[in-house]
């Protein structure tokens, strides 16, 4: 099995993931292209000791962005998960 910290990269911080938070105790992870559903689930277990409801992911694409002539480059892809916790439990953002 890979490292919980391999598998989550970043929490991901925005509006819309707070408002996320606030609603449904969903938080928004950035996490490792290869990872599947349970591994996320097991890593987010692990590194925050939070019980995980359920796990939504998402695969996004990169933006088009110019380059300093005509031509056009585009970000990295990644992939994002929407991480639902028990009612009750949340996680310390530090």
């Amino acid at each position: 099995m890979k490292s919980p910290y391999k598998i989550i990269k970043s929490l991901i911080l925005s509006e819309k993931g707070s408002r996320e938070t606030e609603k449904h105790n969903c938080y928004l992870f950035r996490v490792d292209q290869a990872a599947n559903k349970i591994e996320i689930k097991k890593a987010v277990e692990t590194i925050y000791k939070a019980h995980v409801v359920k796990v939504n992911t998402m695969n996004c694409r990169g933006k088009m962005k110019r380059e300093r002539s005509m031509k056009y480059g585009r970000t990295p892809s990644y992939k994002k998960a929407c991480v639902t916790l028990k009612a009750g439990e949340k996680i310390e953002i530090v």
